[in-house]
């Protein structure tokens, strides 16, 4: 757990939790914890037992808004994309009057990414902290978004020039991804719109109008994804038919083939049949003519197929 005196953007470490209870002359506090850390700061800061008890779950928790009467809890999720797989990590924000807490289960780059932000706009209010923060983390949705989208550009390239069967599986498993994304966009939207137009006393009225500017990023995001989900529909569609189109393929070159081999096999047919009485067979070069002649009927073929582009 860090303690944290937050004012003008500069960070003052203090030692004593209990220091953080009563507001500061200036500035605010910020405590970045664990959910361990939970077993402390709720009594010190009544913290509701719903509230902590969302915390400590281990179940997904939506993002959502709750109103006590000292504090807000709200839930928002961050997102992150390795190449492989989404994933979403809880941020949990207890809003007071003047002290904003923090809790993960996991490391959230946002919050190291906050920092230098906080200084560069000289911050001494907690619910400015919180705005800074969903900001950044709404943001990174867009990040994520562009690789999402290039990683299913370099799909489609590959299923066009190359289909392979692992193809198929990475079209349901992005959009398997994709469509749990977007079931956790809505509730995100939801909590952002509540941040704006909601009248919320912990929450300046000025710094309130700011969150109509997330919220429309929130509504574009939602809109990109669905986008996505719909390409991931077309690239499944367009795998289907090279699937198609390369087993049509196959079964041309194998009926071209076979094609050129039935005039042989009906030459060879004739010529295997055991008859005493069969000129041909008597005559010196008779084999190397019926080879010559097999040789230039089979290759005459190959190259009408060839011309007309059949094999």
């Amino acid at each position: 757990m860090k303690i944290r005196l937050v004012n003008n953007g500069v960070f003052t470490p203090v030692d004593d939790i209990e220091q953080a209870l009563t507001a500061p002359l200036e500035g605010f506090y910020w405590i970045d914890a664990d959910v361990e850390d939970l077993a402390v700061l709720q009594p010190l800061f009544s913290l509701h037992d719903l509230a902590v008890e969302d915390c400590l779950s281990d179940e997904e928790q939506r993002p959502k808004i709750e109103i006590y009467e000292s504090h807000y809890f709200i839930v928002v999720n961050s997102i992150r994309f390795d190449d492989e797989e989404i994933f979403l990590r809880a941020l949990n924000i207890f809003l007071g009057r003047h002290f904003i807490i923090t809790v993960t289960k996991q490391k959230i780059n946002e919050l190291r990414m906050l920092k230098p932000i906080l200084w560069e706009q000289e911050v001494s209010q907690p619910d400015r902290l919180m705005y800074l923060l969903i900001d950044l983390i709404v943001d990174n949705y867009f990040l994520v978004g562009d690789r999402i989208e290039i990683r299913i550009e370099k799909l489609e390239e590959d299923i066009l020039m190359h289909t392979k069967k692992s193809h198929l599986n990475e079209i349901i498993g992005l959009r398997s991804e994709i469509l749990w994304l977007k079931k956790m966009l809505g509730p995100q939207k939801e909590v952002i719109n509540t941040l704006n137009k909601k009248d919320l006393r912990l929450i300046d009225d000025q710094l309130q109008k700011y969150f109509s500017d997330v919220y429309e990023n929130a509504v574009k995001i939602a809109e990109t994804f669905d986008t996505y989900r719909d390409l991931m529909g077309n690239l499944r569609e367009a795998y289907q038919s090279s699937i198609a189109n390369r087993a049509n393929e196959i079964m041309r070159v194998f009926t071209a083939i076979t094609t050129v081999f039935m005039p042989l096999t009906v030459i060879t047919g004739i010529y295997g049949m055991n008859f005493d009485h069969m000129p041909e067979l008597h005559t010196r070069y008779g084999y190397f003519f019926v080879i010559g002649v097999m040789v230039t009927l089979g290759l005459t073929m190959f190259y009408i197929f060839r011309k007309k582009d059949w094999i």
